[in-house]
């Protein structure tokens, strides 16, 4: 099996990649091309191209040129693309809503033009959001109705219905996966989640005394990204395409998530939290639940790791790189719920430890 992946170099594009190595795919990942590398994510998978059995491969591209897409899914031949990038950050997106319009939304239907223009049978996978729904009353299913309250949000419900117009217009095999919020040591450092864990070990370090942060009554369906990877791979497998909301059925504040993270390592964290309103959206999604029946029912799919164990998964992992000693609940938590493909010292440590560097690099540049 041959898979293309968009958004390959980030959180989700790196885990699903691993997880498709693990069950034998060849995997082709599209980047864009910049002045620095931006792979750290895949260094502990990526192997030469020229060595004799490589399975992964890498080509330069961008969601807003069509052309170099439409080559990269001509020469590649995918069974199945995995449509994960875009511009992903809520708050960015009020900053740049005419980059985020292009990139998120019709970089979408460059791919799905590209795909039925080329004739290839592939399956296609959209990564949606669960920022589409936006001010509707939870929980969300597949049948809540989008109400978006971000240049983001409106960008995937864009993405979301043209998935849905070329699979019933042109009969491809082209599906929806409506994922709530998903994190990891790998989020980028500043989401919410890993802004907090990070903010952790600084100050256990001494480099940073206070933690900035914006709306703390905001409510999340928090999960763990490497087990949202799995589902997006079980929803190609499925013998008929459709649209599944993945996520934990449990929501907790951005307040809990600190409480949590901070209580984790002995600290109280209302003496480091501070609010600072410039980290406030100018219109605010107050609370995302996920209903996920359809995706029990229908793809078996249910997560395993729990929102205090997420938050100790991070914590421990941005301890470790920073060359402290993790408390060490999250690492025994891998090795209880998963198998090889996702454990501690290859796909946590090696990686946020190389993601650290390269942060401070950028700090220092």
């Amino acid at each position: 099996m041959r898979a293309l992946v968009t958004g390959v170099t980030g959180q989700d594009g790196s885990y699903l990649t691993e997880f498709l190595l693990s069950r034998g795919y060849e995997v082709h990942g599209i980047i864009r091309r910049a002045s620095s590398f931006n792979t750290q994510r895949l260094d502990h998978v990526y192997e030469d191209p020229h060595k004799r059995g490589a399975r992964l491969f890498l080509h330069y591209g961008d969601l807003c040129y069509g052309e170099q897409l439409t080559n990269i899914i001509y020469s590649s031949q995918p069974d199945e693309i995995y449509h994960l990038g875009a511009q992903s950050h809520v708050k960015v997106s009020f900053d740049i809503p005419e980059y985020t319009g292009d990139a998120t939304g019709l970089g979408t239907t460059r791919i799905l033009q590209a795909v039925w223009r080329s004739g290839i049978k592939t399956r296609f996978y959209q990564a949606s959001s669960s920022e589409m729904f936006g001010s509707s009353s939870p929980p969300q299913n597949e049948k809540t109705p989008f109400q978006p309250r971000s240049p983001y949000g409106a960008a995937k419900v864009y993405a979301y219905w043209m998935a849905v117009n070329y699979r019933e217009a042109y009969d491809l095999f082209a599906c929806n996966g409506i994922l709530f919020n998903h994190e990891s040591p790998r989020r980028g450092e500043t989401f919410v989640t890993r802004k907090i864990t990070r903010a952790i070990a600084q100050i256990l370090c001494g480099k940073q005394k206070k933690l900035y942060l914006g709306n703390l009554e905001a409510k999340r369906d928090w999960g763990y990204a490497p087990e949202y990877v799995q589902a997006m791979w079980l929803i190609l497998q499925q013998e008929q395409p459709d649209d599944y909301v993945i996520g934990t059925g449990e929501t907790h504040s951005v307040k809990e998530f600190a409480e949590q993270a901070f209580g984790y390592v002995g600290l109280d964290w209302r003496e480091y939290v501070e609010v600072d309103s410039k980290y406030v959206r100018p219109t605010e999604v107050d609370a995302l639940l996920a209903d996920t029946a359809k995706a029990r029912d229908q793809l078996s799919w249910e997560p395993k790791v729990t929102f205090p164990e997420l938050v100790r998964i991070m914590v421990d992992a941005d301890m470790e790189a920073v060359g402290l000693k993790p408390v060490g609940e999250g690492i025994r938590i891998l090795q209880v719920r998963f198998s090889d493909w996702h454990q501690w010292q290859i796909s946590v440590s090696d990686v946020v430890r190389s993601l650290e560097g390269a942060a401070m690099e950028k700090q220092h540049a």
